[in-house]
């Protein structure tokens, strides 16, 4: 196997990027696109790129291969040119210009002429800004009218857009660092993107509000410009020399234990569940959470499919996720759905029930669906299914939930999934994701309150439903592609690296249950009957389950994240990953002499022991995910 299809699953190379300088303005090219722009080394915009969205939120690859770049003293310029097809061949012809400059001043231009009416449900700029370091902080928003607006980037994620109407934004990246971006050519607001688990907060053309999808007019130009300028002096930012390592530290106990960790299992993925009995004990998982949609067809044959996963792991917590239709009377629809989980013998200790309507997302401005209150929906689940654990929330994700939020006094616990390729499926903004989910699950305690059970999932790389279109996106050559049902990345290191380092951002929320995959299908740790790199990776963490934790700090969590847990017996056991396609060394926490550590790399299939002597650092390759274990009492 080629180190390519370890670390990816796929030949298809990641994106290649150029890093652009004028003084202390740096900038990286990719695919046309700005990303990670830094001043003085601190990053001040994560990215200006110019979108173009298909009428399901699809975002065209636009094919940018070849930009002319000119760097000179005085700064850089870059050009390229592409063409966009439409699915009815209409082509949309694309020019940009990028200049940058040691003053600090970057303007990125693109003139859009179509060649036919062309439909799209968004084209022109997104700028996002980074979280961390952002949220909570003042900023200065300009509107069209020339007003200034003074507020502060939501710190608790917003459900509906924070600023409308923007001419311009204006806010400190550092003490004596300010960044204004301006937007030119169209009307521009901004959206809270952590509610999608991206890491940023995108400013974007064109409102909701207005109709989607739209057209271009045939040979009308469509022009935009985004102009950034950055004045003031800073302190650079500390930059780790390459052969500096990440250094681990432990913090004092918190109270809080690690969620239990659980998979999902759908009905179409029973037959290969079955065919490999042995690993789904082998995981040994602390719930299963079994999906059920009548709108899909689903019936007494798919409930006794689930029935006979169930039976590999009796014992084990179990959980439906039941779809409510609305068609026909409440009371009846609920009550045929557990008659028929009865007669499939499917045991069950909590079952979850959300309409079928709220399965799609409803932006701002668009008319709600038609959907009976949640409180009577509930009510009926409780008739149907008494004596087992109610939940609610949403099936998709947080931003569903943020948006209609459920009546918490009739629920026994709240859910929602996450999916980090809403918007973007380069390696770079997946991996970000990783810092949303701490705003996203304190954004949802303070939504349910502290004393309500919280459980989160499923959390995939793949999209198993698109709340936003008309279907996940088809991957059959397996790119990196935004809202694909089936992304390459869970076959590779890189999606074990991902679950590591999601793990790492949950403790302080309190999250009773956490379904942290799914055990077969597209987005399975079982593929045919062999295991993906992530299995090894969730079934260490599935170790953890209820197990008091330690803070486990990174110097760079950026780079290295993990979390660490203390066994009955005083065992300390550590999870970590290194989260960039770059070898990385490690030291661990002072005074920890590793017992037992195993390694999951490139090198083999599976996890490796590895003697590591006290004090050394540890190498870790790229997206390689180290399992360790101490003495609890050296931590101390």
């Amino acid at each position: 196997m080629s180190e390519r299809l370890a670390l990816y699953g796929t030949e298809e190379p990641p994106a290649s990027g150029r890093r652009l300088r004028a003084g202390a303005l740096e900038a990286d090219l990719v695919s046309g696109n700005l990303r990670t722009i830094r001043f003085a080394g601190r990053e001040v915009i994560r990215a200006v790129a110019y979108v173009v969205r298909d009428r399901d939120w699809g975002t065209y690859d636009l094919g940018v291969e070849s930009p002319v770049v000119q760097e000179d003293g005085s700064g850089f310029t870059v050009t390229w040119a592409a063409t966009c097809i439409a699915s009815d061949g209409t082509r949309l012809a694309i020019a940009a210009t990028i200049r940058g400059e040691a003053s600090g001043h970057l303007a990125f231009e693109v003139t859009a002429v179509p060649d036919g009416d062309f439909e799209t449900n968004r084209c022109g700029f997104c700028i996002l800004h980074p979280i961390e370091g952002v949220a909570g902080r003042p900023v200065a928003v300009t509107h069209s009218d020339g007003t200034v607006e003074y507020s502060v980037f939501p710190d608790l994620i917003e459900p509906w857009q924070p600023f409308k109407d923007i001419a311009a934004i204006r806010h400190e990246a550092a003490p004596g660092l300010a960044v204004t971006c301006r937007m030119d050519g169209d009307t521009f607001e901004m959206e809270d993107q952590r509610a999608w688990s991206d890491a940023s907060y995108k400013t974007y053309v064109r409102p909701l509000a207005r109709p989607w999808p739209y057209r271009l007019p045939a040979g009308e130009a469509n022009r935009q410009r985004i102009v950034v300028e950055i004045a003031g002096e800073t302190a650079a930012d500390p930059v780790r020399r390459e052969a500096e390592p990440v250094r681990l530290s432990l913090g004092p106990a918190t109270g809080e234990r690690f969620p239990d960790f659980g998979l999902l299992v759908s009905p179409e993925d029973a037959a290969e569940i079955l065919a490999a009995p042995g690993r789904l004990p082998g995981l040994n998982p602390r719930h299963l959470l079994f999906h059920f949609d009548p709108t899909a067809g689903h019936g007494a044959a798919e409930l006794r499919a689930l029935a006979a996963v169930q039976a590999l792991l009796p014992e084990t917590h179990a959980m439906l996720e039941c779809v409510v239709p609305c068609e026909r009377d409440l009371d009846a629809e609920l009550a045929e759905a557990a008659r028929l989980v009865r007669e499939a013998r499917l045991r069950l200790d909590a079952v979850t029930v959300g309409p079928a309507a709220d399965r799609q997302s409803t932006p701002p401005g668009s008319e709600w669906p038609p959907c009976l209150p949640l409180e009577q929906v509930y009510a009926a689940a409780r008739r149907a299914f008494a004596n087992v654990r109610l939940g609610g929330g949403m099936f998709s994700y947080f931003t569903e939930l943020n948006r209609k939020r459920p009546p918490m006094d009739r629920v026994d616990y709240v859910t929602h999934a996450t999916c980090p390729l809403v918007h973007a499926a380069d390696d770079l903004s997946v991996m970000q994701t990783l810092e949303a989910v701490p705003f996203i699950t304190h954004s949802t305690r303070a939504i349910a309150g502290e004393g309500k059970p919280y459980h989160l999932g499923p959390t995939t790389i793949g999209m198993r439903q698109n709340p936003y279109g008309s279907r996940t996106m088809s991957n059959p050559e397996g790119r990196r592609v935004a809202m694909a049902a089936d992304d390459p990345r869970g076959r590779g290191l890189f999606a074990a690296a991902w679950l590591v380092g999601y793990a790492a951002r949950l403790p302080g929320a309190n999250v009773e249950r956490w379904t942290g995959g799914s055990l077969a299908g597209p987005r399975g740790l079982v593929r045919g009957g062999d295991v993906v790199p992530a299995f090894h990776a969730a079934k260490a963490l599935a170790a953890l389950s209820g197990l008091p934790l330690r803070p486990l700090r990174s110097s760079i969590p950026s780079e290295v994240d993990g979390i660490a847990a203390v066994t009955a017996d005083g065992r300390l056991l550590l999870r970590f990953a290194n989260l960039t396609p770059e070898p990385l060394a490690v030291v661990p926490p002072s005074g920890i002499g590793f017992d037992l550590v195993a390694i999951l790399d490139a090198a083999a299939p599976g996890p490796r022991p590895l003697a590591v002597p006290a004090g050394e650092p540890l190498a870790l390759g790229a997206y390689a995910v180290a399992f360790a274990e101490a003495s609890a009492s050296s931590a101390d």
